[in-house]
């Protein structure tokens, strides 16, 4: 079977990386629109090198990695990476003209960040992610969230969205056509969710909140510009070198997607840009009903982690001290929970009675309920560790389904 890649940013071309090691796929076609510098070899340069993983040779095969790409044909537009045929087509931006059929390409991962929407239509002007399917594709996996554009409509019956390991059961192969892999933070934070709301239980959680501590992507300005014309938020122009830049993010939304429980739980989630180019960190807060019997504490929560990692392959958990750039390009690690930060606090809130609508009192006005604080840390390589690699899963985990 043939892979195809829209588009080679960030994820696209980690996604290239991660499948001609992986080498599942009999060749890969990817899609560019346009030409590249001054032809294929200045595209292989920069397919070969990377600011923040290094060299793709060495990545493959650390101190013994050589040039990886060879054979080009520049008139075929094809290459040779670790030994993975690779057709690169430079004709066509727009989804439903890109030549899939033509090059039997059946799976198509887009990693443009531009068709999210999954209502658009394939002959959409500014081009849409079904355009991939009236191209001749038979799946079109996202590397993001789906936006729905239009207020009031409702998500197309072949779309899903699904992370590897949490939700996959979610995707059915006869009727999904259109698959969000979600994104880097949601991947980590359901990671996070998953095993407390499993052993906890959702009807003891009253509330929820993240931030993550986000690395810069290639949308954020490298110095200060002007906002385009009705831009709302001017500090999305500043520069990323130079700031901590407050921004936000869709979690949150995508989250009760992939575990519904969530939709019961009061959630709020928050995004701050930094100035590091990958290795990002999500700061969650739960509260939880408790018994002040038997509190929940720091090590009940880790050991609910502990023991999850030992039967899932993409969450690990740590008692070491890290820092950020210790899990860059840690292999298919959703999360890495850091057990040496997680905290806890048990204590009695008063709930004045009388304050709350509707209920009418006969002796007590006040209320004490017993309520844990936890806060837990896990860390996440937002480009080739944990999401590429997670999207690869997905990716290669339909194109096993297929027939």
């Amino acid at each position: 079977m043939k892979l195809g890649i829209n588009a080679l940013g960030r994820i696209g071309k980690l996604t290239l990386w991660h499948h001609v090691g992986r080498k599942y796929f009999s060749e890969i076609v990817v899609n560019t629109g346009r030409e590249i510098g001054r032809g294929l070899a200045d595209l292989a340069a920069s397919i070969e090198r990377d600011s923040s993983y290094g060299r793709l040779g060495n990545y493959l095969y650390g101190f013994k990695g050589g040039r990886m790409i060879e054979n080009l044909n520049e008139i075929e537009g094809t290459m040779t990476i670790n030994g993975v045929p690779v057709k690169i087509l430079r004709e066509s931006r727009n989804p439903k003209d890109i030549k899939w059929k033509e090059n039997g390409v059946r799976v198509v991962v887009d990693t443009t960040g531009v068709f999210n929407d999954p209502t658009a239509d394939a002959d959409t002007r500014s081009g849409a992610l079904r355009g991939h399917l009236a191209a001749g594709a038979e799946k079109a996996i996202l590397s993001a969230p789906f936006k729905i554009k239009q207020q009031g409509l409702n998500m197309p019956a072949d779309a899903v969205t699904t992370v590897m390991g949490i939700n996959a059961e979610d995707y059915i192969p006869s009727k999904h056509n259109l698959i969000s892999a979600a994104s880097c933070t949601t991947t980590c934070l359901s990671y996070m969710m998953k095993p407390l709301l499993d052993q906890i239980g959702a009807e003891n959680f009253l509330s929820a909140s993240m931030v993550t501590v986000h690395a810069a992507t290639s949308s954020q300005k490298v110095l200060d510009s002007l906002p385009k014309t009705g831009a709302t938020d001017l500090r999305k122009n500043r520069s990323i070198l130079n700031n901590i830049i407050l921004t936000t993010t869709g979690a949150a939304k995508a989250l009760r997607l992939v575990i519904p429980e969530m939709k019961e739980i009061g959630f709020i989630a928050e995004s701050v840009r930094i100035p590091t180019s990958t290795g990002s960190l999500i700061v969650l807060v739960v509260n939880l009903q408790d018994d002040l019997d038997n509190p929940i504490k720091r090590e009940r929560i880790n050991s609910i982690y502990r023991e999850f990692a030992k039967t899932s392959p993409y969450l690990q958990y740590s008692d070491e001290q890290n820092v950020s750039s210790d899990i860059i390009g840690t292999p298919f690690a959703a999360a890495i929970i850091e057990g040496t930060e997680t905290h806890t606090r048990t204590a009695t809130i008063r709930v004045n009675l009388t304050k709350i609508k509707g209920v009418s009192c006969l002796h007590e006005n006040v209320l004490h309920v017993p309520i844990t604080q936890a806060v837990i840390y896990g860390w996440y390589d937002n480009e080739l560790g944990s999401y590429t690699n997670m999207l690869a899963e997905r990716t290669v985990s339909i194109a096993e389904q297929m027939v």
